[in-house]
């Protein structure tokens, strides 16, 4: 029984020592962590919006029409009216 206890202790042990040391190395390396984060998110962001553009212009340009109408009627001029004459 003594030797189960003794294993399970120098398990807890490593597990601990795992922990404090990963969050030591975390810690430690925040700055280059954060970093790394923000210029994959600036790259995915940037890669996901250059590969929607050209889908977005397709569907925003209206097609242009095979054939057109006719000429379309010119309203008469109507007479040019003045009104009183300005002092300046």
């Amino acid at each position: 029984m003594q030797k189960v206890i003794n294993v399970l202790a120098v398990l807890s042990f490593v597990g601990t020592a795992g922990i404090i040391g990963g969050g030591t190395v975390v810690y430690l390396r925040r700055d280059a962590i954060v970093e790394q984060v923000k210029e994959n998110v600036a790259k995915a962001a940037a890669e996901a919006i250059a590969g929607a553009l050209p889908d977005m212009m397709d569907s925003a340009m209206p097609e242009l029409p095979k054939t057109t109408g006719g000429v379309v009627p010119v309203a008469p001029a109507m007479p040019a009216t003045t009104g009183p004459a300005i002092p300046f």
